[in-house]
């Protein structure tokens, strides 16, 4: 059964695919076409009945030629630089990702000019995302609480609170809560050649299953532990 939290996402989600479509002119019939989704599973997120995948949401805001941040954040877009921004403990709610059950919410960054973005993210226990994803930048994982698993190509690492890892972004990566608790995230995304996406740092890699298209990443993995 879909939690409130999740069902809230979904329909805001589903809301935000539909405007864009209809901006753009297209029946549903046209954007399965350009997205190589059904036409049914695109009905079912729109009208908030399902949980997309990031892949299938990455394969619509490309089709509409949007930003998948344009799906979760209402910052908006900003042609400035950050000049000064306190952020306190109590300030912005977290946004939900069904697809991977991540919370999220920006602590530094987001407008158009900066090049950085910092996020703190939630993972839910014994679970994450199942695609790897991969992009241009760097960045910086520090685990602020619980147990952490960062795939990063072939290589493994535990990260358990007060550890961190620094990697560059092309790297197909994945991270995943493990234990019997959530795992708290401070994670720092920087610029490459002076373009940062819009809360793209997840691009899953080519593979599909069904009616919707997911990331995958073939290869063994040998478990690293830096501490």
């Amino acid at each position: 059964m879909i939690g409130v939290q999740e069902a809230g996402a979904n329909a805001k989600i589903g809301a935000s695919v539909k405007s864009a479509r209809l901006a753009a002119r297209l029946t549903l019939v046209d954007l399965a076409a350009r997205c190589g989704l059904s036409e049914s599973y695109l009905s079912k997120i729109e009208r908030g009945a399902t949980s997309a995948t990031i892949a299938s949401l990455l394969q619509i805001c490309a089709s509409l030629d949007i930003q998948i941040g344009s799906l979760f954040d209402d910052l908006g877009t900003v042609s400035t630089e950050t000049d000064v921004a306190v952020h306190r403990g109590a300030d912005g709610q977290f946004s939900f990702v069904p697809a991977t059950g991540y919370r999220w919410r920006r602590l530094g960054g987001g407008r158009s000019k900066d090049k950085m973005e910092v996020f703190h993210l939630v993972l839910p226990k014994d679970d994450g995302m199942e695609a790897f994803v991969s992009h241009p930048g760097q960045e910086h994982c520090f685990v602020l609480s619980g147990t952490v698993v960062f795939d990063v190509g072939d290589e493994t690492h535990r990260l358990e609170a007060g550890d961190g890892i620094y990697i560059n972004s092309h790297h197909p990566h994945r991270a995943r809560g493990l234990g019997d608790q959530e795992a708290h995230l401070l994670m720092t995304v920087a610029a490459a050649d002076g373009a940062l996406p819009e809360f793209d740092w997840w691009r899953p890699l080519g593979g599909a299953s069904g009616d919707e298209k997911t990331g995958s990443h073939s290869g063994g993995y040998s478990e690293q532990t830096h501490r």
